[in-house]
C-alpha cells in the first residue's frame, strides 16, 4: 500500500519498545495483550479474538518483506488513509471495543485512559487528548470519532488527538499511532 504526503519524523515504530528502531512482530502483538489485560478481559472472549485477528492481519500487511520485523522506513511507505481504512480502522476499532466496557460505542475517561495507556501513550497526555475528542463536552469519545481522528492523524492532516498526543510544539511533528 502506498502512501500519500505524510508528516513524519523518526521515531519508533507503533509498538517499539527497545528503542532499536524497529519493531518485532512480538512487540506489535504485545500492543492487543495489554488492551486485553486493561479490560479484564480474557484471550477466549470474541472481542478479544476479534482483536488479535485484526493485529495479525495489520502485522502481515505492515511487513512488506516476511522478516518479522518492521523498520520506521517500512511501516513509513505502508503507512496512510488507504492502510488505515483497510488494515488499521479494524485493529484500533476492536481495540476500542475491549475497553467499552458498557457497550455503548463510546469511552469516558477512565476507559479512554485504559486503552491509550496500554497503547503506550504518556500519561500527562492522555486527558488533554481526552477533552480534544470530546467536542461536545458530555465526558465521552465516540469510536467513529476517535478513529477518525486517528486515522486523520495518520493521514497527514489536522488531528486534535495526535497534537494532543504526540505534539512537541513544532507544526512538523506528527507521529503514528497506526494499526
Amino acid at each position: 500500500m502506498g502512501r500519500g504526503r505524510h508528516r513524519l519524523r523518526p521515531i519508533r515504530p507503533a509498538g517499539q519498545l527497545e528503542g532499536d528502531g524497529v519493531i518485532s512482530q512480538e512487540e506489535y502483538a504485545a500492543r492487543a495483550e495489554r488492551v486485553t489485560r486493561a479490560s479484564g478481559r480474557t484471550k477466549d472472549d470474541p472481542l478479544v479474538v476479534t482483536a488479535l485477528t485484526a493485529g495479525q492481519r495489520a502485522w502481515a500487511s505492515m511487513d512488506a518483506n516476511g522478516d518479522g520485523k518492521v523498520t520506521f522506513d517500512e511501516y513509513a511507505a505502508w503507512a496512510g488513509a488507504e492502510a488505515f481504512d483497510t488494515v488499521c480502522e479494524p485493529v484500533l476499532g476492536a481495540l476500542f471495543d475491549l475497553v467499552d466496557t458498557d457497550k455503548d460505542g463510546a469511552l469516558d475517561l477512565p476507559e479512554f485512559t485504559s486503552l491509550r495507556t496500554a497503547l503506550g501513550n504518556p500519561a500527562g497526555s492522555i486527558a488533554s487528548a481526552f477533552d480534544a475528542l470530546d467536542t461536545d463536552g458530555d465526558g465521552y469519545v465516540r469510536r467513529a470519532d476517535y478513529l477518525a481522528s486517528v486515522r486523520a492523524h495518520v493521514s497527514g492532516e489536522d488531528s486534535p488527538m495526535g497534537e494532543a498526543l504526540y505534539s512537541d510544539g513544532t507544526t512538523e511533528a506528527a507521529e503514528k499511532v497506526g494499526g
